[in-house]
């Protein structure tokens, strides 16, 4: 078959390279303008942007072709193979990242004076210890900490596991002059909903 490769849109394109091109479906707008394919700009449209990758991923390879020369096929499918390979590296890379984001934002909140203020307010509580029986594991704060100088607040919860029964603590704190202090803290119990006053 003759190569019709950059004659526009009356190319004929090779059934062997008409498939789901990855490299324009994760890559989209970056694929687009290195292969001429600038209908992928419409990635900056909103609404739109939520279908364009798959557009791009199933019409991504007759646009490349019909859009760019190329000496072949086989040169075609292995440029593809490696806009794939760098779309699957990056993602797993902005994955990656993003894990150790959450995962530090959730060790700093867990190391927190004011989250470790909320623990001590359970475990010293004779209610919660009855409720939920020695001992209690914590897990990990949910909710908010914003800090501006000696001055700050906190809005959070976690789970709290006892030998008889499970709850969630909820709590609020607020740091004056570098003091952290909690002002309400209640734990609600699993099942019955019931709430025991921290404070």
């Amino acid at each position: 078959m003759k190569n019709s490769s950059g004659q526009g849109k009356g190319a004929t394109v090779p059934a062997e390279i008409d498939n789901w091109n990855w490299g324009a479906f994760l890559l989209n707008w970056i694929w687009g303008i290195r292969h001429n394919t600038f209908i992928a700009l419409l990635m900056f449209v909103p609404l739109v942007n939520m279908v364009m990758p798959f557009v791009l991923g199933a019409r991504g390879s007759a646009w490349a072709w019909r859009n760019n020369y190329w000496e072949s096929v086989e040169q075609f499918r292995e440029v593809q193979r490696k806009w794939a390979k760098w779309a699957l590296l990056v993602y797993v890379v902005l994955v990656s990242l993003f894990v150790i984001l959450i995962m530090s934002i959730m060790v700093g909140m867990k190391s927190s004076e004011v989250y470790k203020l909320a623990v001590d307010k359970l475990q010293s509580s004779p209610e919660a210890v009855t409720a939920l029986g020695a001992p209690i594991r914590t897990g990990v704060p949910m909710g908010y900490i914003e800090v501006s100088g000696p001055a700050g607040s906190a809005s959070m919860s976690f789970n709290a596991e006892g030998a008889k029964q499970n709850g969630r603590v909820y709590f609020e704190g607020t740091k004056d002059l570098g003091q952290w202090a909690i002002k309400r803290a209640v734990l609600e119990l699993e099942g019955t909903g019931e709430r025991i006053d921290l404070n």
